[in-house]
């Protein structure tokens, strides 16, 4: 019985020795922009598809989400002048996501109304249901997960020469699936965006049958440590008090605004 167990305690300590304990992965996001838009007309001012890159680094005890900049890219989603205009806000794609899983804290970097704001929030256990079910992503071996969501609402506005265009209502939230592929490779709970505390990194995710994809382009098993720390530049406030500027900032906007889902 000693035997069986000093083999057991070996074979545990040669795994999580085999394991990574920090790295990057560089992400493609892909947002089906056209599924939850109301009619066609506005379909035709915007894009099937929105595609961005991110970088996820990551330690066993701490990640940063960034969003990969592209200064020479023009922006699908606006256009100058008095033409139309379509504004999305909602995710992170303006600041840094950092996330430190020792002490269950999250900072959350936004700018808003020329105003920086560092949003301090806590960690959850997520519902995922891990499976039996595995497949290879970039030559790693990756296990499935799936939860459940409440999907939040976003907000966009069309408006054309400074006069809003419509207003039309939609659901607030929605209950939908997230189907995701994670490798023990590495020994981090880490994921792109909000997503994660799984018992491995993240490298594909599905969310709501393909309104947003998460695919791994690139994974190094280095990071640049320099680059795991805490944002400090912002006004500090709660995800509730960040949620009650936006709700002030919009009122001040006046009326016309309509809702989308989108992650």
């Amino acid at each position: 019985m000693k035997k069986w167990i000093t083999a057991a305690f070996l074979v545990a300590a040669i795994c999580a020795e085999a394991q990574q304990k920090e790295g990057t992965i560089l992400y493609e996001r892909k947002i089906n922009s056209h599924r939850n838009l109301p009619n066609e007309q506005m379909k035709a001012f915007i894009p099937e598809f929105r595609t961005s890159k991110h970088f996820l680094l990551f330690s066993d005890s701490v990640s940063i989400y960034r969003l990969q900049p592209e200064e020479d890219a023009p922006d699908p989603f606006a256009s100058g002048g008095g033409g139309m205009q379509i504004r999305i806000g909602g995710g992170t794609d303006g600041g840094d996501l950092y996330k430190n899983f020792s002490n269950q804290k999250s900072v959350q970097m936004a700018e808003l109304g020329g105003r920086n704001f560092l949003i301090i929030d806590t960690i959850q256990q997520q519902p995922w249901k891990l499976g039996d079910e595995t497949k290879t992503v970039l030559g790693y071996t990756c296990k499935k997960a799936t939860k459940k969501i409440t999907q939040a609402v976003r907000t966009m506005r069309i408006v054309s020469g400074g006069s809003n265009v419509s207003d039309t209502a939609v659901p607030k939230s929605r209950e939908v699936e997230v189907v995701a592929w994670y490798t023990t490779d590495f020994l981090t709970p880490a994921g792109p965006d909000s997503h994660g505390m799984l018992p491995g990194a993240i490298l594909e995710m599905d969310i709501d049958n393909g309104l947003t994809v998460f695919k791994a382009l690139e994974v190094k098993s280095t990071v640049n440590r320099k680059e795991l720390k805490e944002p400090t530049k912002g006004k500090v406030v709660s995800r509730a008090e960040y949620q009650k500027i936006i709700g002030e900032l919009m009122n001040q906007q006046g009326p016309g605004m309509f809702r989308m889902n989108r992650n």
